[in-house]
């Protein structure tokens, strides 16, 4: 395939960015978006130009580092899939493909393509732990009897892997999917009740210092989320957040 491509380049956080076009050729189906990107660079290099800056890790849709924002949509048009699971089948020859870097006032670009989503560590710095015994005397994991459908529940919210296409995705910038999903994975097993209250009101109380947006209620959050992270989250953090204010 040949393409043309309009990519954000930036050289760094204080300085104004702009989209460049280039044109690519030789791109195949079956290579995956990052893959493209790396032909890219590799054009770029041997023209003496500098490469363009991106985020990866895994490769395996797992770390969510790879995140960018390809014709308006998080991730790109495909669904339940990172950008680096995103194959170049899903274009046409000719295609123009706007590449961008998530846009939030809390995700702040660093260079060309990556941000800074040290926010969403603080939120869960702020109450993402629990309680355990390490001190030798632990309890067996077995010995706490877990209901089924709470345990299923539970690791659905946990499989969030914290990419922030639920804010790049929202017109508000809202990181609520994010919150409640690292809320719920706690808040539905036993071992997370100790700290529950603490946890909800202070991860609730940082994610607004961050500056994230309320939640919008339209849903682009789960439509665009690669792990397919639900909006009953949200409706669980809130009545979390809600006891926890009425306990004092």
């Amino acid at each position: 395939m040949k393409l043309s491509l309009k990519v954000w380049r930036q050289k760094d956080a204080k300085s104004k960015g702009a989209m460049v076009d280039y044109s690519l050729e030789g791109v195949e189906g079956d290579m995956s978006f990052l893959e493209m990107l790396d032909v890219l660079n590799e054009q770029l290099i041997d023209n003496g130009e500098e490469p363009v800056v991106f985020d990866h890790d895994c490769r395996e849709g797992i770390c969510g580092s790879c995140s960018l924002q390809i014709n308006g949509e998080p991730h790109g048009p495909d669904r339940l899939v990172t950008t680096c699971q995103l194959h170049m089948r899903k274009f046409n020859d000719g295609d123009t493909i706007v590449i961008e870097p998530f846009r939030a006032k809390s995700f702040p670009v660093l260079k060309d393509l990556i941000v800074d989503r040290s926010a969403f560590d603080r939120i869960q710095q702020a109450g993402g732990y629990i309680s355990v015994n390490t001190s030798g005397n632990t309890v067996d994991a077995n010995a706490t009897p877990i209901d089924k459908h709470a345990a299923d529940e539970a690791m659905d919210a946990a499989t969030c892997i914290g990419c922030g296409a639920c804010v790049a995705a929202c017109k508000n910038a809202s990181a609520m999917l994010f919150t409640s999903a690292k809320v719920s994975q706690y808040a539905l097993l036993p071992q997370g009740q100790v700290e529950a209250t603490q946890r909800v009101q202070s991860m609730v109380r940082q994610m607004d210092l961050e500056g994230f947006g309320n939640c919008t209620n339209t849903g682009a959050c789960e439509i665009e989320c690669p792990k397919g992270i639900s909006l009953e989250n949200i409706a669980r953090m809130n009545r979390e957040y809600f006891s926890a204010n009425l306990k004092g």
